[in-house]
């Protein structure tokens, strides 16, 4: 993509203006090529939040606004890079056989001395062509290919990675790894082949247990969120010995201002012993969604010596405060059940509240519209079910 002089002046100049109204002046910028204009300005304000190191790089291409809402963010990528570089052996070659915008393969890449990027569409190679040599990869190479094509005939590397594309062909979210393309499963073989080691990237949608029990090499799963909110599945595939399914690994980190992570197995997951809560405690946990993705709730009991408020709440409660818990902790102020009088006295001088619902039944919108509560403020109520089968309501705040 080459951009005229006006074209690249106009985009310094409004760099920070709402695109929104930009679009309505496009009358008045005759030698601009407006809607590349538009989708540079729109990107670049993505990527100050999302890729932060793209954005500070003079120069950068963005592709249009759908590809920046789905790409990696900076501090996904970096996570990976962090999975990759922490293996023992070789760490010499790498190609990424689904490259898309590239943000993955920019921070692979620095950890190999031979670095491959490949993808089919020849509008991305031609960024990518673009944008890496400004980020400081000149030496990586740029393949326009179809990743699975590439695949039969490239050369012996030491790692491989892969983002399969995760939608079916009606645009309906897909579940299960045959359903996404490439096919990991059918191509599991061959990538070994190819590669030591293979990292797969995978929506957070698809079913874990499903995933390790179809996958034959998976020797570590990742289950990563960034800020509360669950981004992404990653499976680490290697030659040789692996463990059973329910003996991979599962790590689950939460990506903030401060990392939470816990690792478990499906069997020790199986085998944890889980102590119920007759009443709740002192403090509230709620674990990270990383976590509740990954479905390690008897282990957090056991591990943390903490009690469940029931199997299916997900929440757990204490007498002594943890803050060391892999998610949010809170103080329990009070709770009670859901007569309209003690609901009263709980909320007594209380007009908002952060409202969440744990196997309840009702949706947020129906309790807080029973409840006469806006959103916000300092506290947090939580509307939930006891073991025994009571329907309460708990009064936090943050620890």
């Amino acid at each position: 993509m080459t951009l005229t002089e006006a074209t690249l002046r106009f985009i310094a100049e409004h760099r920070r203006d709402d695109v929104r109204v930009l679009a309505l002046q496009a009358g008045k910028y005759p030698d601009v090529d407006m809607p590349t204009a538009l989708i540079q300005i729109a990107g670049r304000k993505t990527a100050e939040t999302k890729i932060p190191t793209w954005a500070a790089t003079e120069g950068i291409l963005y592709p249009p606004h759908l590809s920046m809402e789905q790409c990696s963010s900076e501090v996904t990528a970096r996570y990976k890079a962090s999975v990759v570089s922490g293996y023992d052996g070789p760490c010499h070659s790498l190609a990424d056989l689904t490259g898309g915008f590239g943000i993955d393969f920019s921070f692979l890449a620095p950890h190999f001395r031979q670095a491959i990027y490949v993808e089919r569409q020849e509008v991305l190679c031609q960024t990518a062509r673009h944008n890496f040599p400004l980020l400081g990869l000149s030496t990586t190479r740029v393949i326009h290919a179809d990743g699975v094509d590439y695949l039969q005939q490239m050369p012996d590397l030491d790692w491989l990675y892969l983002d399969p594309a995760r939608r079916d062909g009606h645009g309906g979210k897909t579940v299960a790894i045959a359903d996404c393309e490439p096919d990991v499963a059918a191509l599991e073989s061959l990538l070994l082949e190819k590669a030591a080691h293979v990292l797969v990237k995978l929506s957070p949608m698809l079913d874990l247990t499903q995933a390790l029990h179809t996958l034959k090499h998976v020797v570590a799963a990742h289950v990563v969120s960034v800020a509360g909110e669950c981004k992404e599945l990653l499976l680490v595939l290697a030659r040789g010995e692996v463990p059973q399914a329910d003996d991979v690994p599962i790590r689950c980190v939460n990506l903030s201002t401060t990392d939470d992570a816990f690792t478990f197995t499906r069997h020790e997951e199986q085998e944890a012993s889980c102590r119920y809560a007759d009443a709740p405690r002192s403090y509230l946990y709620e674990p990270n969604a990383s976590l509740l993705k990954a479905g390690a709730f008897r282990s957090l009991s056991y591990i943390y010596n903490i009690e469940k408020l029931h199997t299916n709440s997900h929440l757990y409660t204490s007498d002594e405060a943890l803050p060391c818990f892999p998610g949010r902790m809170f103080r329990i102020d009070g709770w009670c059940g859901f007569g309209k009088h003690e609901v009263k006295e709980l909320l007594d001088g209380i007009r908002k509240a952060n409202l969440t619902i744990r196997n309840f039944p009702a949706t947020v919108a129906e309790v807080r519209k029973r409840l006469k509560l806006g959103e916000g403020g300092e506290t947090y109520l939580f509307a939930t079910t006891l073991n025994d089968g009571r329907k309460i309501l708990l009064r936090c705040s943050k620890t």
